[in-house]
């Protein structure tokens, strides 16, 4: 074919699976076009047209070298983020959606951060898809096993710039030994403690936590982190299901301690994308 054409990936257990492959434009189109100063869609219509790269490198649509996947030092950094319906909808039963990602294809919209760097961007993605990051308050974190060793860093960062954590027993003991302290809170599935001490749950939805890190495994913690999630999305506080989302959130947290966001046009961004290009 000539023109563009789409391929959807998915990684499943280091597995990588080619979902589909269309013979069209995606909404990943625009997004490159953005990021990179270059307007990939006018330049595959006129290839369709019959026009050659080189004719569109001589005209300056095209970079005069390369792709236009290595941009320049100086190039801003742009971050995709997806916009999903969790809180439109209910199961059959009446409960509400899981954050938990599939196969299937969820997102309603899609939103770009540009800036400088990358906690900037992504810091913008979430504010435009989500409603923000916090910069203080309370952050509950329960990580499946595998995930445990990865979190102290990011979570250790959190702490440092002056978030109170909660923690589930675990990983609350997993935090200690590394030096840093997170109050225990009580499961959903193991109810209110003797004394009336809340579930993490109520915590949530009476306020008392303004970030929630619930990374899923097995089918008991599952049912337990289904209740967080609900409950997140029900308050509209972020919720972060990877470690690698809590690496780059902590990144954003930070940008915006900072006060770094800036605005530009989306033609200035473009310019400097495209300074090393030619």
């Amino acid at each position: 074919m000539t023109g563009l054409l789409n391929v959807q990936f998915a990684l499943a257990a280091d597995v990588l699976y080619v979902l589909e492959a269309n013979p069209r434009a995606s909404r990943t189109a625009p997004f490159v076009s953005k990021a990179t100063g270059v307007p990939l869609a006018k330049a595959a219509a006129r290839v369709m047209l019959g026009a050659t790269i080189a004719e569109l490198r001589a005209e300056g649509l095209l970079p005069t070298g390369g792709d236009g996947a290595h941009l320049p030092d100086g190039a801003p950094v742009s971050v995709k983020e997806a916009v999903l319906p969790f809180k439109r909808f209910r199961t059959v039963e009446g409960r509400g959606v899981d954050h938990i990602l599939g196969p299937e294809m969820r997102s309603t919209g899609e939103v770009m951060g540009i800036d400088a760097s990358f906690g900037t961007a992504f810091a913008k993605s979430q504010a435009a898809a989500y409603g923000g990051l916090p910069t203080k308050g309370t952050a509950f974190v329960s990580v499946a096993n595998r995930d445990k060793r990865a979190m102290i860093f990011p979570v250790k960062r959190l702490a440092d710039l002056g978030f109170e954590l909660l923690a589930t027993e675990g990983t609350a003991d997993v935090l200690r030994r590394n030096g840093v302290e997170a109050a225990v809170v009580r499961k959903h599935s193991a109810g209110p403690g003797p004394g009336g001490e809340p579930t993490i749950v109520e915590r949530i939805l009476a306020g008392e936590v303004d970030m929630v890190v619930n990374t899923p495994s097995g089918r008991d913690a599952r049912a337990d982190g289904y209740e967080i999630r609900s409950a997140a999305i029900a308050m509209d506080r972020p919720i972060i299901t990877t470690v690698q989302e809590l690496a780059a959130a902590v990144q954003g947290v930070e940008a915006l301690g900072r006060g770094e966001l800036g605005v530009r046009s989306v033609q200035e961004w473009a310019a400097l994308s495209r300074g090393g290009l030619g």
